[in-house]
């Protein structure tokens, strides 16, 4: 039996780690929060923060999952229209730039064929993109997206976009990311 209360309470404080990491990446940013920082946040010590992941990679991976999680809780599910619930994700992400800095930076470094969170990225690539494809095929048989397009290729330039904008705001914050996705929408949906 205490060894089933111990794993809930492990489950737990892992829970607080991600949520308050959550809370300090968005408002400090990446680059400054360390390991540290949320340890001391969480009152545990660096070693046991990462007792509760197993590495300092995977808690960042996870930190991403967690932020992936909340949002689609409150965007995805909530407004009409995945479009809509698309764009109003993107604008959101202009207030968690910290955020946003760790999305880019690991998913850059897990490019690297041994990182340890390339799963996850290539996993999550491939689940946006279905996602994307499966709303343009819905939009084309509605006659809203000009049945010439073809839906996979839309979903991936989509998704590249998507991260293109979030690095050229890293870089000038006064491009409005959903904003330029809207305009893109609407030249997809044009019909000839």
């Amino acid at each position: 039996m205490a060894r089933r209360g111990s794993y809930a309470k492990g489950m737990a404080k892992r829970e607080e780690i991600l949520t308050t990491a959550l809370e300090v990446i968005a408002r400090n940013g990446y680059r400054r929060t360390s390991v540290r920082d949320l340890a001391e946040a969480v009152g545990l010590s660096q070693a046991g923060l990462l007792h509760h992941f197993s590495s300092k990679e995977k808690l960042f991976e996870e930190i991403l999952r967690k932020r992936d999680e909340v949002d689609a809780t409150a965007f995805l599910s909530t407004l009409d229209g995945p479009i809509d619930r698309l764009l109003a994700l993107v604008r959101h992400n202009a207030e968690v730039p910290g955020l946003v800095q760790l999305y880019a930076q690991v998913a850059v470094e897990a490019t690297d064929l041994g990182h340890p969170s390339r799963a996850f990225f290539v996993e999550r690539y491939d689940r946006l993109r279905t996602l994307l494809a499966q709303f343009v095929r819905a939009e084309q048989e509605a006659g809203r997206v000009d049945p010439e397009l073809d839906p996979d290729r839309v979903a991936t330039i989509f998704a590249a976009m998507t991260d293109g904008l979030q690095t050229q705001w890293l870089l000038d914050q006064s491009i409005d990311m959903g904003e330029h996705l809207a305009y893109f929408w609407h030249l997809a949906t044009r019909l000839h």
